[in-house]
């Protein structure tokens, strides 16, 4: 089954990694996403913007949402909140999103970002809602 969130233009532009989604997944709601940061993603500080932490954070959450609609459906972001623990200079970093609760429109999603070391980067939330 092709992943419609694996090839988005955001995905392209900032450089995600959508892995691949097993059936679980899918139905419990996971995603994963990869980045590869350095010096083309720095603010003046010359460490990784908060605002591309922040994106990745939302991608992942959003495809995490996303899989467990059903086909015709789409879905948006209506809030988002992130803690940065820890600045990045140059590092992979892995963005973990889970499903933590869905009614029949809007759904509560958790994302922990760690770096290649398994350090954590930030942590955020958002609720989805879908559009039919």
């Amino acid at each position: 089954m092709q992943d419609p969130f694996a090839d988005a233009p955001v995905s392209r532009l900032i450089g995600f990694r959508v892995l691949p989604a097993s059936e679980s997944d899918r139905a419990e709601g996971k995603a994963t996403v990869l980045l590869d940061t350095g010096e083309r993603l720095h603010n003046p500080m010359g460490r990784v913007h908060g605002g591309i932490i922040s994106a990745l954070a939302d991608a992942a959450m959003g495809i995490a949402f996303g899989r467990t609609l059903d086909a015709g459906q789409d879905f948006s972001t209506i809030d988002l909140h992130i803690h940065f623990m820890r600045p990045v200079r140059s590092n992979q970093l892995t963005a973990s999103a889970s499903l933590i609760q869905r009614g029949l429109r809007v759904g509560f999603v958790e994302c922990m970002i760690t770096d290649g070391r398994g350090r954590k980067i930030a942590r955020a939330s958002c609720s989805c809602t879908s559009i039919s």
